[in-house]
């Protein structure tokens, strides 16, 4: 994908880039793969906000997409490379021999007509997946598994690929996007290949009314506020915080202050994000 720039026109067309969409192939969705999306608008089943600055947006449906894999030893062709609305990647249209259609990932150098196959015996090319332990070292990778049968949760957005760095007894260590390097049960399957539409991270909205077409609201400064709104808020003209460090709406330290706590996964950390 390449990414294409507007001519200024108005002051929202300056700066503003979009996508080519040269690598798309086919408009509408399978409509056997396709359901309608309810507005939540950042709200939960009591009808409270739980997440801020949602609201609004396009109207989009929602495609079905493929992530456990679940279609062992069965091979499929690549029917078109489409657009979803609610991710950052593109979705592949695999139709199977058995008859079955399913979306999947598209990673980078999966083109139509290509065959994909999961299994043991898959060859290590885009678009198939294998176990960990079958993957050699080196090898980029996508949509990991962290449970075996539970489907990928790791690596789904565009251009992002991680890599298999070894096979040790019953785990694997892959290094994360973010750095991190993780042990992941060798028996989880992922995906051979980069995500694909890497330019995705290029894109710049350039007007803040594209920003509501996703369903995003504005943001508000704490320090604009009233000091019942926000820890932030109140005073004369412009004020510093004025406390020590600076605060959630809610009063809880924010920018450094460690929020979160341990998990039983932690011991599967090899080496942190975070650490230099």
């Amino acid at each position: 994908m390449a990414v294409k720039v507007y001519r200024p026109t108005s002051p929202g067309r300056r700066g503003m880039t979009g996508a080519t969409f040269e690598e798309i192939t086919k408009s509408s969705p399978e409509k056997s793969l396709v359901l309608p999306v309810r507005k939540r608008a950042g709200r939960n089943s009591q009808g409270r906000i739980t997440v801020r600055h949602r609201g609004g947006g396009a109207k989009r449906n929602f495609r079905l997409v493929d992530f456990k894999r679940d279609k062992t030893g069965v091979p499929g062709r690549v029917a078109s490379i489409e657009y979803d609305p609610n991710r950052s990647a593109r979705i592949a249209l695999i139709y199977y021999v058995d008859g079955d259609k399913r979306y999947i990932l598209a990673p980078i150098g999966l083109n139509v007509d290509d065959m994909v196959k999961v299994g043991d015996d898959a060859e290590i090319k885009p678009g198939n997946a294998l176990p960990l332990k079958l993957i050699p070292t080196g090898t980029m990778v996508h949509n990991i598994e962290l449970q075996r049968g539970r489907g990928g949760q790791l690596v789904r957005s565009a251009g992002l690929a991680a890599q298999t760095v070894a096979v040790e007894g019953d785990y694997a260590l892959v290094r994360l996007p973010s750095g991190e390097t993780r042990r992941i049960n060798s028996a989880c399957l992922a995906t051979i290949g980069q995500v694909g539409n890497i330019d995705h991270q290029g894109i710049k909205l350039g007007k803040a009314g594209r920003k509501r077409w996703q369903g995003i609201r504005p943001t508000v400064r704490g320090s604009a506020m009233t000091p019942r709104d926000h820890p932030h808020g109140g005073g004369e003209g412009r004020t510093p915080i004025g406390m020590p460090g600076p605060k959630t709406p809610w009063g809880k330290p924010a920018l450094g202050y460690k929020t979160r706590r341990p998990k039983a996964s932690d011991k599967l950390i090899v080496k942190s994000r975070r650490s230099k």
